[in-house]
């Protein structure tokens, strides 16, 4: 835990003040600090950021959030060059996106020790900072980019999102745990024929629960056992929650921090790992990158020895990492292979998301021509 200090001037004297440091992405405090109001403009903030200079805001909350979106316009990466190819171009896309974010993430604000913001026409976020970083405890400093995302977080949170495959039941989502607004690939796992050989006692295992849509769909479709699993407190935590209120406690287990559950077997074994092999850069990008595509590869090597015989594991994968040259397809069959597995069946599905359809997108090509499939495996005899 850091501890970050400041001078603040008044009209007749000068206090030393401290608190401490708080970042979700692991970033380190500033090199210094400097107080920053309304007088502020965008073209001073980036030079100060760019240079390490932490710019605590004690001005209105609303002119921070203009500032924030000012220092956005002036930095925003320059267009990666025509003939670039695409896994180098990626790469550089998020080169210069991780260091937006970190000049950005340098204006600052200070929580109070109940979570309180004292600044002119702040929203009261005490209950979503206690949603996202627990009860409150001392003053901490935070970056007004993470606070905002607190913010919207909660309101996902408190409304949560539909999910037409649950007859319309809706999902909340916590801080920190990947939103399922992508329905798509919900729909696929309600569809999927089941396994032909599920046995009398349906068991399911949802690998990487996240916000527990997948277990949820599987209790729905009939199974009388699920065991949900994910290696995130906070994940485990949503996932419960959502259980609690759709009223699926007596089916469905939540247990880890794991991978696998540490015992027995399923008909049927369910995982969305994340589909980018990457490094991710904030909180929220762990559902969306996986370093060394670690899960993948753990959850291909694990799943025949926790299927039941005829058992059947659904993998749930985009190939956006192929159309951007980060894996092949060749890779993906070859470690299918490789942990004892063959493939019985797939199952296609085209993203609806806006994204897919923005030309402006930078990766607009592949982001067109991505398909997310579910994957019928079963360990070979």
């Amino acid at each position: 835990m850091s501890t970050i200090r400041w001078t603040e001037s008044h009209t007749t004297d000068s206090t030393e003040l401290s608190a401490r440091w708080h970042s979700e992405n692991a970033a380190p405090p500033p090199r210094r600090i400097v107080i920053a109001d309304d007088r502020m403009r965008a073209g001073t903030a980036c030079r100060l950021a760019r240079e390490g200079t932490g710019l605590l805001w004690r001005g209105d909350f609303h002119n921070a959030r203009q500032l924030l979106r000012a220092m956005g316009r002036r930095i925003d990466a320059k267009p990666v060059p025509a003939g670039t190819d695409p896994a180098q171009a990626f790469r550089l896309h998020r080169r210069t996106r991780a260091r937006r974010a970190q000049v950005m993430g340098m204006l600052l604000v200070e929580l109070a020790s109940d979570h309180s913001l004292a600044l002119r026409r702040a929203p009261d976020v005490r209950r979503a900072c206690a949603e996202a970083y627990g009860p409150s405890r001392e003053s901490m400093v935070v970056s007004v980019s993470e606070l905002l995302g607190v913010i919207g977080a909660h309101q996902w949170r408190l409304k949560g999102v539909r999910i037409p495959a649950l007859g319309g039941a809706r999902i909340h989502p916590h801080y920190g745990v990947f939103s399922p607004v992508r329905g798509e690939y919900v729909d696929l796992v309600a569809q999927a024929p089941p396994p032909p050989a599920t046995g009398a006692s349906r068991v399911a295992f949802d690998i990487g629960t996240g916000t527990g849509v997948f277990a949820a769909v599987l209790a729905r479709r009939g199974f009388h056992r699920i065991v949900a699993t994910d290696d995130s407190p906070r994940a485990l935590e949503c996932a419960r929650d959502n259980v609690r209120r759709l009223n699926l406690g007596d089916g469905v287990e939540i247990e880890g921090p794991c991978l696998f559950p540490a015992e027995g077997r399923a008909d049927l074994i369910v995982c969305n790992p994340p589909w980018l092999p990457g490094r991710p850069a904030t909180a929220i990008e762990h559902g969306v990158y996986d370093p060394g595509s670690a899960m993948l590869s753990g959850f291909l090597d694990g799943l025949a020895a926790h299927l039941t015989p005829g058992g059947q594991g659904w993998l749930i994968l985009s190939d956006l990492a192929e159309h951007l040259e980060l894996r092949t397809r060749g890779e993906l069959l070859a470690a299918i292979a490789a942990a004892g597995l063959h493939v019985t069946g797939r199952l296609d599905t085209r993203p609806r998301h806006p994204r897919a359809s923005d030309p402006t997108d930078p990766f607009h090509t592949a982001r067109a021509a991505e398909v997310t499939s579910l994957w019928c495996l079963e360990a070979r005899s």
